[in-house]
């Protein structure tokens, strides 16, 4: 998650006490438009914030409903671009949808997120005509290992916040600095009491893959993610995602978490996430 201010370290974050109640999901529906997060969905870099996997989820959950109040188009979203424009407080939100870019075999969506009467998210969805292209389909990378299997274990060791304790990671290859390749699952809903598209619970996971490989303690640097773009060539299904990812970080400053996305069937395209890199105040 973005912030614009230099943290408090993570290991010190983890025992400040959760202020909101267990759910056995991430948000809560208020009205319409609004949702109010779960203790699940609080952050890693600072617990008083809200992770942005789940909010991730959530934009695509409200577009899967702005959609459903539409005539069926036939259309598949195809990338989504989360642009996070400062600090997410651990607070009720509001999310709005809007078409930009009308048309019949491609369209583009809009949809922001507020809290406390700011914007603190914008998202753009391209949505695609769906085609029969079985007879060229090629080019994907590698499928990952299956995890049936494999154990699993908690990014709690490496970061306080309950949406990291929530999930369930399954390393198919032992990590090294800079590099994994994980399953990603939880057991939680994404909203209490509607069910979520199999888009939508995958995405509210892709956040994650900055948390996985880490270069660098996160108790000594800070490299949260400025943004979020998830390219697809496929629709994934089921509720497992796979991570392929490798981190970078640049002489000056900036750094890439670059993901090859999975499900159970094999790849169905990318993620990238722009990092602030900076050394935690004090060291």
């Amino acid at each position: 998650m973005y912030r614009t201010t230099t943290c408090a370290s993570p290991r010190a974050l983890g025992h400040r006490e959760e202020r909101h109640p267990l759910a056995a999901s991430y948000f809560e529906r208020t009205d319409r438009h609004r949702y109010k997060p779960t203790a699940h969905a609080s952050g890693a870099w600072d617990t008083d914030e809200m992770h942005f996997s789940p909010l991730g989820g959530l934009v695509v959950h409200a577009i899967d409903r702005y959609r459903a109040e539409r005539p069926p188009s036939g259309l598949l979203l195809s990338r989504i671009s989360f642009d996070i424009l400062g600090r997410i407080a651990l607070d009720e939100c509001e999310i709005l949808v809007e078409s930009i870019r009308p048309g019949r075999t491609i369209e583009l969506l809009e949809a922001v997120v507020r809290t406390a009467d700011r914007p603190v998210v914008r998202a753009r969805a391209w949505l695609l005509t769906a085609v029969d292209t079985g007879a060229v389909a090629g080019g994907a990378d590698a499928r990952l290992a299956p995890p049936d299997g494999l154990a699993g274990q908690s990014l709690g060791a490496v970061w306080p916040g309950g949406h990291c304790a929530s999930v369930d990671v399954r390393p198919v290859t032992p990590s090294r600095p800079g590099r994994a390749a994980v399953w990603v699952s939880t057991d939680l809903d994404l909203v209490a009491g509607e069910p979520s598209s199999s888009l939508a619970s995958y995405v509210a996971l892709v956040d994650t893959a900055n948390g996985i490989a880490v270069r660098r303690s996160p108790t000594e640097w800070m490299f949260p993610n400025v943004d979020l773009t998830i390219h697809l060539h496929r629709q994934p299904e089921g509720r497992r995602l796979g991570l392929d990812t490798a981190v970078t970080f640049g002489p000056t400053g900036q750094g890439l978490t670059s993901s090859v996305l999975h499900d159970v069937h094999g790849p169905v395209g990318r993620a990238e996430q722009l990092l602030t890199v900076r050394p935690l105040a004090g060291r």
